[in-house]
């Protein structure tokens, strides 16, 4: 009797863990991501198939519209509003036309008025730009020393009709106000640690990629090679993190794109990092994974951006 019942103890707990991953393989999404080393861009349904896909050149930034048709870049300087249905180009602007300084662009978002915004790092500024492709606002921006490809990562206009810029080369996290004024702005700390050359594991230093506002108040911000996200407040104080080595058998690399999912678990962009690891993954607030997608057979090394579109057949607000 003893015999049989630690042989039905030890069946059970072999069962447990596979029952628990189970569980975690239940969770689908479909999104829309891009890979520049693969110059692809991409939506991957539920089913892990390509739905619809686009030859890009570098991309860092990306959305699917209320729409349908999906905004991006296909190349530093040139975004373009795509239908999907169709691969009809509806919608275009190219950066840097009225400069002789050499300009990228890293940031756009479509706004509520249904202007573009469009984030010139090289000339540090902020463009709005209306339906035929008129800029109609510009806002500076505050950098130290312009470069086409450090100024800026992402950045979002907030609810406030403010402006929450990543300046990756000063490791910096800025909110603007509509007048080019700084009211907030948080220095991305190194941990302790010496900058060390490298885009994957190996190197280190603190070039932001994104920065979320919550609805806390507080700010989700991805440290780039510095290997990890971290929830600041508004009075600058980290509150919540998650570390390079935190989570089992994964390795965070340039931490890039962040979601906050509508149940609170957070998608990050895990760029750099080798076939080894997930290219995205989703965690939540007690740091377990829920969800990873790696594909390095159609994305590589450089998948940056990515955007949750559905979950287990749910639109995602």
């Amino acid at each position: 009797m003893i015999r049989r019942e630690a042989l039905l103890l030890l069946v059970f707990s072999l069962t447990m863990p596979l029952l628990a991953t189970a569980a975690e393989q239940d969770v689908r999404h479909s999104f829309l991501t891009a890979d520049s080393s693969k110059k692809l861009i991409a939506i991957v349904g539920e089913d892990n198939q390509l739905q619809w896909s686009y030859k890009i050149g570098p991309l860092h930034d990306l959305h699917q519209l209320e729409n349908g048709n999906i905004l991006f870049q296909d190349s530093w300087t040139h975004i373009v509003e795509v239908n999907p249905k169709t691969n009809e180009i509806v919608w275009e602007f190219t950066a840097g036309q009225d400069t002789d300084r050499k300009v990228e662009v890293h940031a756009f978002q479509r706004l509520d008025n249904g202007n573009t915004m469009v984030v010139e790092s090289g000339t540090s500024r902020i463009l709005e730009v209306d339906s035929a492709g008129k800029v109609v606002k510009t806002v500076p921006l505050k950098v130290k020393e312009p470069h086409h490809h450090r100024d800026t990562r992402l950045v979002r206009k907030l609810d406030t009709g403010n402006y929450l810029v990543c300046h990756e080369g000063e490791g910096r996290v800025a909110e603007y106000n509509d007048d080019g004024k700084i009211v907030w702005q948080y220095k991305v700390p190194l941990f302790g640690e010496k900058p060390r050359k490298g885009h994957g594991v190996e190197g280190y230093g603190n070039q932001c990629f994104a920065a979320l506002r919550l609805e806390n108040g507080n700010t989700l911000i991805s440290t780039g090679n510095g290997h990890r996200v971290i929830e600041v407040t508004p009075k600058k104080e980290i509150v919540w993190s998650l570390e390079q080595n935190e989570l089992p058998g994964i390795q965070l690399a340039w931490v890039t794109t962040l979601q906050v999912l509508p149940n609170g678990n957070i998608v990050l962009g895990n760029c750099h990092a080798g076939p080894e690891n997930p290219q995205i993954i989703e965690v939540t607030r007690d740091k377990k994974v829920v969800w990873s997608f790696k594909d390095f057979d159609r994305f590589g090394n450089a998948l940056t951006n990515t955007q949750i579109l559905t979950t287990n057949g749910q639109k995602l607000p």
